[in-house]
């Protein structure tokens, strides 16, 4: 007999009690069929030598789990009576082929300068073996399809992802996206009858898009006019004007300035120090007294402009676990404005430096952190005379010099620049 999946078909059994005595007999179905096959009625009961006819109804389900060929029906008769009297008819049931292929493409849209890639999910929902192939459909010819693998074949109830790569042949530079509408239809190839053909042509094709996108999108174009209009701007505009700004501040900086009487200083004045020279009094005894502050000068306590670049380097060597201080003193009827300091850790020592002018405490650092260290300042700190640059340091750990020998103790090195200058007497 032959029953196609999801379909029905019937078959008949004849029982007949060849025994002397009632006889109760119990049907059922035995085998692969036994899942999807019934049988009415499942019990029948029998005087001596009558019989009755039973009824066997196959619903195979419509699934790839039931595949299709030749399959064994079998019926175990069981006597109530006599159980050793049982018996098990067979015949062969024919299920036949169905073709089912799911197919789902993701994404639908792809967006890309020259290739946009996709997955096609292929399942076979049918019950025979298959070998897929693939045939893509556009409008023109400007897309290039390729699959990967081209044509799977697939078990019922296999599934497998294909790799979909759509190109174009030539890049968009600029404007807007173009959308390249295409098709896909899955077909069963090798040698195909025409049911299969038929599913095969009544199988819906799937719809996709490429959107290609210009190498140069809108913004970017806006930016480089944008960009260049800018640029145009500073040339013709702004460049000409801060050349000639800077012309007229450097014309200015050169010009003489007037001098006022009260500035005019003595026949014996040094130039550039700010200080006149001595007058005579009356009596024929120099004064002492200058004329004019020159810049710089005021009420500081300084001579205008008598100062002169000087610096310091304080040298100091501390014991691992130890405390000590190094010193500069400004000397007497001077005043040292400091502009500079350099800190060399040239070893590499741990530990903590603090670094004071007089009272004033400027930093304290930790010396693992830096090997050489500058600190500047364009108003100079004032130190007076008899007051000390001092560096301290707390040595926690020696470093290693360049002689690759751990040093016995930390060294550090501190250099003061800066303006030394005479206060007046």
């Amino acid at each position: 007999m032959t029953v196609a999946p999801g379909g029905t078909a019937t078959t008949s059994l004849t029982v007949r009690n060849d025994s002397d005595i009632v006889e109760a007999y119990s049907l059922e179905v035995v085998g692969d069929c036994a899942s999807w096959t019934t049988v009415e009625p499942a019990r029948v009961s029998l005087y001596p030598g009558t019989s009755e006819t039973v009824t066997f109804r196959l619903e195979p389900p419509r699934s790839p789990e039931i595949r299709a060929g030749e399959m064994p029906l079998a019926v175990r008769v069981l006597p109530t009576e006599h159980p050793d009297a049982v018996r098990v008819p067979e015949t062969t049931v024919h299920v036949e082929e169905f073709h089912e292929l799911r197919t789902e493409l993701q994404p639908r849209r792809r967006r890309g300068w020259l290739r946009g890639r996709y997955r096609l999910a292929v399942r076979n929902e049918g019950n025979t073996p298959v070998q897929v192939g693939f045939t893509p459909g556009q409008a023109g010819e400007e897309l290039a399809f390729a699959f990967n693998p081209a044509e799977p074949k697939l078990e019922p109830g296999e599934s497998v992802d294909v790799g979909l790569r759509v190109r174009t042949g030539k890049p968009v530079w600029f404007g807007s996206p173009v959308v390249w509408p295409f098709t896909l239809t899955t077909t069963e190839t090798g040698d195909q009858d025409e049911a299969r053909a038929g599913e095969s042509a009544d199988r819906p094709p799937l719809d996709a898009e490429f959107v290609q996108i210009p190498i140069f999108p809108k913004w970017l174009l806006a930016v480089l006019a944008a960009l260049l209009a800018l640029l145009l701007a500073w040339f013709a505009l702004v460049r000409p004007a801060v050349r000639s700004a800077a012309k007229e501040a450097a014309n200015e900086a050169v010009q003489p300035r007037p001098t006022a009487a009260g500035e005019q200083g003595g026949e014996g004045q040094t130039p550039g120090n700010g200080s006149g020279g001595a007058s005579a009094s009356p009596d024929g005894q120099s004064s002492g007294q200058g004329q004019g502050q020159g810049p710089g000068g005021g009420g500081d306590g300084t001579s205008a402009g008598g100062g002169q670049q000087s610096s310091a380097t304080i040298d100091l060597k501390t014991s691992g676990g130890q405390t000590d201080t190094g010193t500069y003193k400004v000397p007497e009827k001077s005043v040292f404005g400091v502009t500079d300091i350099v800190v060399a850790n040239f070893q590499g020592d741990e530990g903590v430096m603090t670094i004071s002018f007089g009272d004033r405490k400027i930093t304290t650092i930790a010396l693992e952190t830096f090997r050489n260290q500058d600190y500047h300042w364009v108003t100079p700190i004032k130190i007076p005379a008899n007051d000390t640059v001092t560096i301290e340091v707390t040595c926690a750990k020696p470093g290693t010099p360049a002689t690759g020998r751990r040093a016995q103790g930390c060294h550090e090195v501190l250099n003061v620049s800066g303006v030394l200058s005479r206060t007046e007497q």
